[in-house]
């Protein structure tokens, strides 16, 4: 499809990228979401815990709402767009990876970017147990890429599945570690290991011999962290054949539903490789609006409504 002009105009004090993103991740707060806990088993016997909110009126349609990196169901930006969701007639369940729900999960494995079986998983208990004829993909970041993947990397999605919205997308992750490993991106960076060594330490001490402390200790960086634990622990080479077999670009061409990407072009986190404007261009299903500004998923908007959750709503009702 043509590349969507956008309509978002940032406020005067968040122009700027880096201002926008700090602010949307320490700041933001949401309230008046109220989540019902449930626990899943997993293909491999793991768990995950998906948390509910539902619309005030009985309804057979729903959004399902994938994080990124170290993030959980509770973060601002998933309550925010479950908020929006419930409040315009469609539930919402919110997913928090492996591990991230506040309980370590079972296996030395974890979650990671293309870890389609567990979204599968999700998918196949919903269709399963639940009631709904329409169901709609929301991802960050980490989450968004899941989705292109899950989407693009198979012949044939269930009917259920109507559309989707990917937000912030590191389409190419070989690009967006390039850019999280540049200098103006350290604060970020740093954060982000410091969570994941702190979570992989208690990996180690619950699997003793899977890692060495000087294997620990040698991380430091994410590629590190990529090469040491998260390819290692499902089943790729290295950092780089598990960027390369996960990333969501190779996957867009192939997706056959309707799905809009939202990324905007002042996103630190993004390389030039992560605006597929060719792929777009080329693929009746892809809508890509690349916004001036929005940082990382910092599309900060009116009355606490992100324009990103604003746009996904809008993108959904659309399409009825």
């Amino acid at each position: 499809m043509p590349i969507i002009e956008s309509t978002y105009k940032a406020p005067f004090l968040f122009k700027s990228g880096f201002i926008a993103t700090v602010y949307s991740g320490l700041f933001r707060r949401v309230n008046g979401v109220v989540q019902e806990r449930e626990r899943i088993t997993l293909s491999d016997g793991d768990f995950l815990d998906l948390d509910w909110s539902y619309s005030k009126a009985k309804t057979n349609k729903l959004i399902v709402l994938l994080h990124g990196l170290e993030g959980d169901a509770q973060r601002p930006y998933m309550i925010g767009a479950a908020k929006l969701f419930n409040k315009n007639g469609i539930d919402a369940l919110s997913v928090n990876f492996r591990g991230c729900s506040g309980d370590d999960n079972l296996k030395y494995r974890s979650y990671h970017s293309g870890a389609t079986e567990d979204l599968e998983d999700i998918i196949q208990h919903i269709i399963s147990v639940k009631n709904y004829s329409e169901i709609y993909f929301h991802g960050i970041s980490l989450g968004a890429n899941m989705i292109l993947k899950y989407l693009g990397e198979r012949d044939n999605v269930p009917s259920e599945i109507k559309a989707a919205v990917a937000v912030s997308v590191p389409c190419d992750l070989n690009g967006s570690s390039m850019q999280l490993h540049k200098v103006g991106n350290r604060p970020y960076s740093i954060w982000f290991l410091f969570y994941l060594k702190n979570r992989l330490k208690a990996k180690i001490e619950k699997f003793p011999g899977s890692l060495s402390q000087e294997q620990l200790k040698s991380i430091k960086t994410l590629k590190d962290f990529d090469n040491i634990y998260t390819a290692k622990a499902h089943g790729y080479r290295d950092a780089l054949d598990y960027y390369k077999q996960c990333s969501s670009l190779q996957f867009i061409p192939n997706i056959k539903i309707p799905t809009l990407i939202i990324n905007a072009l002042n996103d630190s986190f993004l390389s030039p490789e992560c605006y597929p404007v060719k792929e777009a261009k080329n693929q009746p299903n892809i809508f890509l609006e690349m916004p001036n500004h929005g940082g990382h998923v910092a599309f900060i908007d009116k009355k606490n409504v992100y324009y990103n959750e604003r746009r996904a709503v809008e993108f959904v009702q659309d399409l009825n």
